[in-house]
């Protein structure tokens, strides 16, 4: 017993495991999660801490997919009651924000390592969205306008594009209006 009592078990042993590094985050509701450490996941803490609380005031995050985790945070049942699409789907955006008094849903591509809301993306979510119930509002996101710059040929109309290093501003693909959603 002595001797055990000062060593870990062979099972933590094998185990392996790691402290690694994470991003700590705090969704809307001061709910705090963690994401897996990389840049994709920056910005999408970004997204949640800079670009839900100018653009959309009042969002509640619905879902977050983690690179380590791809359902990290999902509040399936009001996706449910909005008329989500299937959530096991592989077109999930990379967050989802709800605004419930304007009924606007907010779907979120992170361009880190994949591309952003490009006219195929569009048309593929837009039909998988046929029976959502909420108006949608298409967001690229990107870390820079670097970044920026070698995705523009292939952003598509009437989506919206936010850059993290100049949080206060967006492009708004299309003169017509400005944030909110396309009928």
């Amino acid at each position: 017993k002595l001797f055990l009592k000062n060593r870990a078990p062979l099972s933590e042993i094998l185990e392996r495991k790691r402290d690694i590094i994470k991003i700590p985050i705090t969704l809307p509701g001061n709910k705090e999660i963690t994401l897996s450490l990389g840049g994709h996941n920056q910005l999408q803490r970004e997204i949640i801490e800079e670009f839900l609380p100018r653009f959309g005031k009042g969002c509640k995050v619905l879902y977050l997919g983690d690179t380590s985790n791809k359902i990290l945070h999902i509040e399936k049942r009001t996706l449910e009651e909005l008329g989500f699409f299937e959530l096991l789907n592989d077109e999930l955006p990379d967050i989802i924000a709800y605004d419930s008094k304007k009924n606007w849903l907010y779907l979120i591509e992170v361009v880190f390592s994949s591309g952003p809301m490009s006219e195929e993306r569009l048309f593929e979510l837009k039909k998988l969205l046929k029976d959502c119930k909420a108006e949608l509002i298409f967001v690229t996101a990107f870390t820079s306008r670097q970044d920026f710059r070698k995705y523009i040929s292939d952003i598509a109309w009437e989506t919206e594009v936010w850059i993290a290093e100049n949080p206060d501003h967006m492009v708004h693909f299309n003169g017509e209006k400005f944030l909110g959603p396309y009928k």
